[in-house]
């Protein structure tokens, strides 16, 4: 799976207002809302934050990515913000997390989602990956940006 196929001008998010996690999961679900990938804001922001109650989705490094499954997503939703302020997080390293990947899925059908995660885990381990999302001006930027990365693996 590739995260550009998932990924648009619609679904990224360059420059987040929101400082607290609560406040981003809220933000990028209604940059979802607005693209027409998620239809129930109310049971997706549910699903991201009943996941993070059982471990927190910032995995450290300044990388969050928070994920949940509800019976009304109906097809494999992500999206991806990008703040320059930090948001608090209290993630695994305990720094402020600047790159957040949210993605939700079908709960009846979990096969994609793995997927989704294992892509975006693979992407943050190529070396210098995220400093390059960091730099990024624009949505195009961040796009251009994982698409290249992506070519080069496929």
């Amino acid at each position: 799976m590739k995260l550009c196929d998932l990924l648009d001008e619609q679904v990224v998010k360059v420059r987040l207002d929101g400082v607290r996690k609560e406040e981003v999961f809220a933000e990028i679900i209604e940059v979802l809302v607005r693209a027409g990938r998620v239809t129930d804001r109310e049971r997706a922001l549910k699903a991201i934050l009943y996941r993070e109650t059982m471990a927190t989705t910032g995995i450290g490094n300044g990388v969050a990515v928070p994920h949940g499954k509800d019976a009304s997503v109906l097809k494999l939703a992500a999206a991806l913000g990008i703040s320059d302020k930090g948001i608090q997080y209290q993630a695994a390293d305990q720094q402020p997390v600047y790159v957040v990947f949210l993605v939700l899925a079908d709960k009846n059908n979990p096969g994609p989602h793995v997927q989704c995660l294992g892509e975006i885990a693979r992407l943050l381990s190529v070396p210098g990956f995220y400093d390059r999302l960091r730099r990024c001006a624009s949505v195009q930027d961040v796009l251009a940006a994982i698409q290249a990365e992506e070519q080069m693996a496929w």
